[in-house]
C-alpha cells in the first residue's frame, strides 16, 4: 500500500509544470492585462485601463481556441486549464470591472455598493457555469461575463461627451444592469466557439486599442 502511494506522488506532475501548456500561458497573459486594467484604473488612467481590459478578452477567447486545437492534452489538462481560467475570469471579470466603477467614483460609498453587486454577479455567474455549464451544450444562462468588459470599454467611448459625475452615473447603472443579467435566465450563444466572431473580436480588441491609444498620446 505505501509502496503504491509513493508511485502516485511520483506521476504526480509539479504545480509549476503547467505553466508549460501553452493554453495556460494564454490565460496567465490575459491575468497580465487584468493587472494593468485594475493598476490603471486606480491611476484614472482609463484609455490604458480599457486597453487592457479588452485584450484580457482577446486572451481568454485565445486559451480555448488553442487548447481545442492541441492533441495530446489529458483529462488533468482539461481539468486544471478549466479551473485556472474560472479562477481568472473573477479577477478580469468580476475583482476588474468592481475597482474601475469605485476608481471613476471617486472611492466613495455608495460605489462600494454597485461594485458589490457587480462582483457577486460575477461569482455568482461562474460557480453556476461550473455545476450547469452550457445549457443544451450550446448557449449560456444568463450573460456571459466576458460580454461585460466588451460593452464596458465600448461604453466609455463615450465618456467625454458627458460631465464626470454624469458618467459617474452611466457607469453605475451600466455596471448594475449588466450584473443583472449576468444573473438572469436569459439564454445567449457561445459567441467564442464561432470563428466569425472571432474575427469580429480580434477587429474589435485592435481597433478599440488604436482608439485608446491615440487617447493617451
Amino acid at each position: 500500500m505505501t509502496v503504491g502511494n509513493s508511485e502516485s506522488k511520483e506521476l504526480q506532475p509539479t504545480i509549476l509544470s503547467y505553466v508549460k501548456d501553452i493554453p495556460n500561458l494564454c490565460s496567465l497573459t490575459g491575468l497580465a492585462c487584468t493587472i494593468l486594467t485594475i493598476y490603471f484604473s486606480i491611476l484614472g488612467v482609463y484609455a490604458a485601463a480599457m486597453i487592457g481590459m479588452v485584450w484580457a478578452v482577446a486572451f481568454d477567447w485565445a486559451d480555448g481556441l488553442i487548447a481545442r486545437r492541441i492533441k495530446g492534452r489529458t483529462g488533468k489538462d482539461r481539468a486544471f486549464g478549466g479551473q485556472l481560467d474560472v479562477l481568472i475570469d473573477i479577477v478580469s471579470y468580476g475583482v476588474a470591472p468592481a475597482i474601475l466603477l469605485m476608481s471613476y467614483g471617486k472611492f466613495e460609498p455608495i460605489f462600494l455598493f454597485g461594485a458589490f453587486l457587480m462582483l457577486a454577479a460575477s461569482a455568482i455567474r461562474l460557480s453556476y457555469f461550473s455545476v450547469y455549464g452550457l445549457a443544451g451544450g450550446s448557449k449560456y444562462t444568463g450573460l456571459a461575463l466576458d460580454n461585460n468588459s466588451l460593452i464596458l470599454v465600448f461604453i466609455f467611448l463615450f465618456e467625454g461627451m458627458f460631465s464626470e459625475g454624469t458618467f459617474s452615473v452611466i457607469l453605475y447603472l451600466s455596471g448594475l444592469g449588466l450584473a443583472a443579467l449576468n444573473v438572469s435566465q436569459i439564454k445567449t450563444p457561445k459567441l467564442s466557439g464561432n470563428p466569425v466572431n472571432v474575427y469580429i473580436l480580434a477587429f474589435y480588441t485592435l481597433g478599440i486599442t488604436a482608439i485608446y491609444g491615440w487617447k493617451l498620446l
